[in-house]
């Protein structure tokens, strides 16, 4: 640590390390309220902020965030420790829930901005302080101000420098990414535009029937539903090797993933009557996650589908290429078609197969389907090795963010 630094508890330099209020929620008027969702990506968004009636209980002034404020998510799984720091002026009274803590320096110890990365340093730190706490995810304010330390130069001058390094350096980095994520969304849609005009422009020979004919003439689909007196496997069953039980999660970038999915006995898999799906089938996922699709592909004898999962078999490859079916399914127009199919208006999405048998399939002839198929083979590789690309960029670009931080609380920049 260079000289003019300091080594200080976080509790020692905050004027205020405290949780915000239980909120009277109420539709209009009244405070503005931050919660977790307001915290992301080190930034705070008001758009998901909610209404307190300060009316029915009045927010004391210190609570109202203020600029050069940094709010830390203290609850919540996947949302504790994410920190944001409030880098303008709020437009109107605005404070935060209680599972957000506000933690605001001392008066002339920082510069503002700069306190507002030394927090950012220490954000992976309070992520696992927060898991690390006997599997509770509550970090309490005693956690945050006594088990943190940050370091900082005594100099606002030397403050100031390294923000300004900092801010011209993330500026980079956020078009850098920006520049990523546009471009992995342009080839991930640059696919699915060739998906919709593959089955959009029909050609000669083509026919449009629906799944439900399909079947009879050589589809044929198994849920695994748990009735007609199938045993159905419970929780207790579970183990982690044996038959495949397969989840919509399970389907995976055109292939059914069993690296990390459930598994049942054999001897409990071979009672069960139906639900089996052995290789080439193709799957769909019609219960929750609604439009999920594969091709097993796994050297099991077999696997088991779950009530979220039907599978498609062709048992006539002389009339239907199963590589066909998933791209299909795949298409923007089956996907708009199956996910109005289940929207029912229940809170769990769900598609039976009687309205599976409903939806139309377009089909043309077996040698079109195959050149079809093998051109979308390549499609399909061409973007998955782009998405490959952009996302190793993607976290290239986070590793030199965390390198710049490193350097800058070091004294190194």
């Amino acid at each position: 640590m260079r000289e003019g630094w300091q080594i200080r508890q976080l509790g020692d330099v905050c004027s205020l390390l405290n949780r915000g209020i239980s909120p009277a929620y109420m539709d209009k008027g009244g405070v503005c309220v931050l919660n977790q969702k307001c915290i992301r990506n080190h930034e705070v968004s008001y758009e998901p902020a909610r209404r307190h009636d300060d009316a029915a209980k009045k927010v004391a002034e210190a609570r109202f965030i203020q600029l050069g404020d940094v709010l830390v998510n203290s609850t919540g799984t996947g949302t504790l420790g994410r920190v944001a720091q409030v880098r303008s002026e709020p437009v109107e009274a605005t404070t935060v829930d209680s599972h957000v803590t506000i933690v605001r320096p001392k008066p002339g110890l920082f510069h503002l901005e700069f306190f507002g990365y030394m927090l950012v340093v220490i954000e992976e730190a309070i992520k696992e302080a927060g898991e690390g706490c006997g599997g509770q995810t509550e970090l309490a304010r005693s956690v945050l101000a006594e088990r943190f330390t940050v370091s900082y130069p005594e100099s606002l001058v030397e403050q100031q420098r390294i923000v300004s390094l900092l801010d011209e350096a993330f500026a980079g980095l956020a078009t850098a990414k920006a520049n990523a994520e546009q471009s992995l969304q342009n080839a991930r849609a640059l696919f699915e535009s060739h998906l919709q005009s593959v089955f959009s422009q029909r050609g000669e020979g083509w026919s449009e029937t629906t799944i439900g004919e399909l079947v009879a003439d050589g589809i044929l689909v198994k849920p695994f539903d748990g009735n007609h007196g199938e045993i159905h496997p419970k929780k207790a069953d579970y183990t982690e090797s044996g038959v495949p039980f397969i989840m919509a999660r399970d389907l995976q970038n055109g292939l059914t993933n069993t690296e990390q999915c459930i598994y049942i006995p054999r001897g409990l898999a071979d009672s069960l009557r139906v639900g089996f799906a052995m290789d080439g089938d193709v799957l769909l996922s019609h219960k929750g996650t609604i439009g999920r699709s594969a091709i097993v592909s796994t050297g099991d004898d077999y696997i088991m589908l779950t009530p979220q999962v039907a599978g498609y078999r062709v048992k006539d490859s002389s009339q239907l290429f199963n590589r066909f079916i998933r791209y299909y399914f795949m298409s923007p127009g089956f996907q708009r078609e199956i996910v109005a199919a289940a929207a029912d208006g229940s809170t769990r999405a769900y598609i039976g197969i009687t309205k599976q048998f409903a939806l139309r399939f377009v089909l043309p002839p077996l040698p079109e389907q195959k050149r079809i198929a093998a051109r979308l083979d390549d499609l399909n590789l061409e973007t998955q090795r782009l998405t490959r690309l952009y996302e190793r960029k993607l976290a290239a670009l986070e590793v030199l963010k965390k390198s710049l931080l490193h350097q800058a609380f070091n004294g190194e920049l």
